[in-house]
């Protein structure tokens, strides 16, 4: 998004809701390779998205950030790094879909803006605002709650949460287009992820030539990936920060959704207090936000 960006467009918004939709309802389609090993399917995630967003900057005429970036070992390195972490972002929420944990999903990506601000804090000395401090407060009762009488840390939930925000700590400190840095990221997992599809197709291990489904479910991958990565780039750059981080709930909430009443996954009334009480510390972090915003 441009800096200068202070009003919202009708474009904007189109771009930015269908790719927080798009992003909230992959869950259907990762579940429909549940018989599929989650490794595999974030492999052939990372490597069919690689010429999806090739095709895509080049037909857009973005690709001018990529040499001077290739050149600079600093942001290689960094872009090494969040190449590293949003590829287990994506392993781990492939598992979460498929093995039940959708619901578990969503909650760390409702409490993803809360762990960046404590992040931002810990990490790079930001100074909390009392409604932050609240929220975050509010957050740990939540995910105490889940631990002392849900009887399990909700260890997926923080992975999801801490990753996709350690992610976005790593890609602010680079100076390079977020499309630009996601062909970069997809350049540098891509080698891996054919190395392991050619070592299990070679074990005979690998789903994909056994049956046309499975090819074009895995194929379908990338697009299914990169397009809503566009997307929001697209919307970004039209809209204001206040209301991309408000549009930013519309993800979990499809999750939520999608976990509760399409995939059937048991929700107790111990999870019900625990979303109850990171919706409210939602609710007073995004309205701190909004009051902030000039």
């Amino acid at each position: 998004m441009s800096p200068t960006q202070s009003t919202d467009t009708r474009s904007g918004l189109l771009f930015a809701f269908t790719a927080y939709m798009w992003w909230g309802g992959v869950a259907l389609y990762i579940k429909l390779m549940d018989h599929i090993d989650a490794i595999e399917v974030t492999a052939h995630r990372a490597l069919w998205s690689l010429p999806v967003a090739a095709v895509v900057l080049i037909a857009i005429g973005r690709t001018g950030d990529i040499k001077p970036t290739l050149a600079s070992w600093r942001k290689m390195k960094l872009l090494v790094v969040s190449a590293t972490v949003v590829s287990t972002n994506w392993l781990a929420f492939v598992w979460a879909v498929n093995a039940g944990y959708t619901l578990e999903a969503a909650l760390g990506y409702y409490i993803n803006p809360l762990i960046t601000v404590a992040m931002g804090g810990l990490l790079l000395k930001e100074k909390f605002t009392r409604a932050q401090l609240v929220a975050i407060l509010l957050a740990v009762i939540a995910v105490s709650i889940l631990t002392v009488w849900g009887g399990r840390f909700p260890w997926v939930s923080f992975f999801l949460a801490i990753t996709f925000a350690l992610y976005g700590l790593i890609r602010k400190t680079i100076d390079v287009g977020p499309s630009q840095g996601f062909l970069i990221e997809t350049m540098l997992i891509a080698p891996i992820a054919l190395g392991y599809i050619f070592w299990i197709q070679w074990t005979g291990e690998a789903a994909l030539f056994k049956t046309p489904v499975n090819f074009w479910l895995l194929a379908g991958c990338g697009p299914a990936t990169a397009i809503p990565l566009m997307l929001y780039a697209a919307g970004a750059r039209r809209l204001r920060l206040s209301t991309i981080g408000l549009m930013q709930y519309i993800v979990p909430t499809n999750l939520f959704l999608i976990g509760l009443f399409v995939f059937g996954e048991p929700f107790s009334q111990v999870q019900l207090i625990a979303f109850g009480l990171i919706w409210m510390a939602l609710v007073i972090y995004s309205w701190s936000a909004l009051r902030s915003q000039p």
